[in-house]
């Protein structure tokens, strides 16, 4: 029999070798920037004895308000219906499914990138009959540059941080490897929503109180956050 040759199919050594060693590091990035988009929500209510009545209370004051936000014009950068309902409220007492009421709603969401406007805005809809205001949610936009600078952030602390190990032991980086997002390899992490501080309006009508003055909303500063993988090869240090 012949015996195994000393090189036959022996796998690669994952973290480099004497000729070539290996350096892996982490780089990280965390910036706060200002929202580029403020997010509301508006609900419009209405409330009567038959279905029709409630249903073209509900349309009236579902236009009002669609009104009111496009009169803003540019400042609005997209505006739309949601979840629409009509229902039933049964008497609590009697026999069979006798109707009280019917109660209607209209959701609608409202983004804008005018923050002067905003706070105006969401005090004339709180204003109206029977509308609800919730928000603002801060944000920013998917393809911020501010993701960008964070990723270029965290690539350049990579390096950084793999020539300071390679200084420290007498030596330089020769070449890249490999770089990574954190968990490329397997599932990528979402980006996670960016918070934002709510505030709500009751319901309320326009004519049991004067105009109110605008709100003064403060934009929430928004924390944008970047990691990846980097591994270098070095020149053979001397030890």
């Amino acid at each position: 029999m012949t015996a195994p040759t000393s090189d036959a199919s022996q796998p690669a050594v994952p973290y480099g070798t004497p000729d070539a060693p290996r350096i892996a590091v982490r780089g990280e990035a965390r910036l706060e920037v200002d929202p580029e988009i403020a997010r509301i929500g508006i609900t419009v209510a209405a409330r009567g004895r038959d279905r029709r009545s409630a249903l073209d209370d509900l349309t009236r004051r579902n236009a009002g308000v669609l009104d009111l936000v496009k009169s803003y014009g540019d400042a609005v950068e997209r505006l739309e219906t949601g979840a629409f309902s009509i229902t039933p409220e049964l008497t609590k007492h009697g026999r069979g499914e006798r109707v009280r009421t019917y109660h209607g709603s209209v959701h609608v969401t409202a983004e804008l990138t005018d923050f002067t406007a905003l706070g105006e805005l969401t005090t004339r809809l709180a204003d109206l009959e029977l509308t609800r205001v919730d928000g603002p949610w801060w944000a920013l936009r998917p393809d911020s540059p501010a993701h960008r600078e964070a990723r270029k952030k965290a690539v350049r602390e990579a390096v950084q941080r793999a020539r300071e190990y390679a200084e420290a032991l007498g030596t330089t980086l020769s070449a890249l490897v490999e770089l990574a997002d954190i968990g490329a390899e397997n599932a990528p992490p979402p980006y996670p929503q960016a918070p934002g501080r709510a505030r709500s309006a009751a319901y309320g009508s326009a004519a049991e109180n004067a105009p109110a003055a605008p709100l003064d909303l403060e934009p929430q500063r928004q924390r944008v956050h970047a990691q990846i993988n980097a591994r270098f090869t070095m020149v053979p240090p001397e030890l």
